[in-house]
């Protein structure tokens, strides 16, 4: 028996050992000191970059909002109190919240975002809509438009926050993309995802704009020209255990620093496998990272590197806020891949993008979502809902082979299957 997280619930699995491969979890070492302690100690080896701040300084720092967990209501407090210490009082100090082209945040989720600092410094939700609120920097060597948001490209001084984690088309988060889709504008953020594609019609994606990957990934380099035109002073990135406390904290140079927590985060949260499964069951972790479809994807992506070709996928992924945009499910219109590329290239969308990517493993996999979307709708996007993990295991089984076996992976969204050298690499 095996509990599964599902938004804030847990699900239990009952499944016979023998045909569990394994369960997977990913070699996640102990920290070296409490999370205070490893914010102070990250903060104290980029005293360099803090000495260039002054009193008079107008500091902006990006910080991720509520379905990114960073750690924030730790570090963003430590953070301000060396500010300060160095001078710069409250009222000189913003936050911005990174929401690329999310939705806007309730007052609580500030709150939740901050901790103890809410009531007190200066909170924004970035809008990639607002003209106004906008200011444009220049063009990427590809023809991409730099818009970013107005108080980021006019801070005296810039501060990039965020986590560390796998992402699955730019290869990591955390670093620039704080900045790009962070706190960029819309068309900004279309144009550098639409990197993602491979430039000949119906050629699919690119196939370094993979999960874990930043050598000669498209996406990666994009938003990495577009940071170089405002790059902040200094970055702060966590890694996060999978009980979402601090694991790691890596500050200095926005370039340096970001990489160290890219090496670092692969050896830590990249589970090894010999070979791939009949069935992998996956749950996303729970709340908040099954918040919507467009986050659950990140889990069902990296789950589908343990799966064989054909195989069976259960995904738990609550889904309480539906979707995550308002277009996302309209993409699902189109029938099939090849008709949802070939719309995407007229009109490109990021979320368009993620439906292809969805749509793409559902025509790739049998896939059984136990979630809280309308039954009919998850059919419509290629799925087979159920009410529970072990309905979803019934229904699953007549399609399974006699001598079927199993992963199990309780944190979909932070752990990578990787097959061992000696075994072919799965498409991504």
């Amino acid at each position: 028996m095996l509990d599964l997280k599902c938004g804030e619930k847990t699900l239990p699995l009952s499944i016979a050992p023998e045909r569990v491969l394994s369960v997977l979890r990913p070699p996640v070492p102990q920290p070296t000191g409490s999370p205070r302690e490893l914010v102070e100690w990250a903060l104290d080896s980029c005293a360099s970059h803090l000495s260039s701040f002054n009193p008079g300084d107008k500091v902006v720092i990006v910080t991720s909002d509520v379905t990114r967990p960073t750690g924030s209501e730790v570090y963003l407090p430590l953070l301000v109190a060396r500010l300060n210490r160095l001078g710069i009082p409250d009222r000189d100090i913003e936050i911005v919240f990174a929401l690329g082209i999310h939705r806007k945040q309730s007052a609580a989720e500030h709150k939740k975002i901050v901790g103890e600092l809410y009531g007190r410094i200066a909170v924004i939700d970035h809008d990639c809509d607002d003209p106004g609120g906008l200011v444009y920097l220049g063009e990427t060597s590809n023809g991409i438009p730099v818009e970013v948001n107005r108080r980021v490209a006019e801070a005296d001084r810039l501060i990039l926050t965020g986590a560390v984690a796998f992402h699955y088309f730019a290869g990591f988060g955390g670093g620039r993309k704080s900045f790009l889709p962070g706190v960029s504008s819309r068309r900004s953020c279309m144009a550098s995802h639409f990197s993602v594609l491979n430039p000949a019609e119906g050629s699919g994606r690119n196939p370094k704009a993979v999960t874990a990957n930043l050598e000669g990934n498209p996406v990666h380099e994009a938003i990495m020209e577009a940071c170089a035109m405002r790059p902040p002073e200094f970055i702060l990135n966590t890694v996060l255990a999978p009980d979402k406390s601090i694991l790691a904290v890596f500050a200095g140079d926005w370039k340096d620093a970001h990489h160290e927590g890219c090496r670092f985060y692969a050896d830590a949260f990249s589970a090894p496998i010999e070979k791939q499964a009949d069935l992998v069951v996956v749950s996303c972790g729970g709340f908040p990272k099954d918040i919507n479809v467009i986050q659950a994807n990140k889990s069902m992506t990296y789950a589908s590197r343990a799966l064989k070709p054909g195989g069976v996928m259960i995904v738990l992924a609550e889904c309480r806020d539906g979707y995550g945009n308002a277009t996302f499910f309209n993409w699902f219109s189109y029938a099939t891949c090849g008709e949802l590329e070939a719309a995407l290239r007229k009109r490109y969308e990021i979320n368009g993008q993620t439906a292809w990517s969805v749509k793409e493993k559902a025509e790739r996999f049998r896939i059984f979502l136990v979630s809280q979307l309308p039954p009919e709708e998850v059919v419509t996007m290629g799925m087979t809902p159920a009410e529970t993990a072990q309905a979803a295991l019934a229904l699953a089984l007549p399609l399974l082979p006699e001598d079927w076996r199993a992963y199990l992976i309780p944190e979909g969204g932070i752990v990578l299957p990787v097959l061992t050298p000696s075994s072919p690499l799965p498409s991504p």
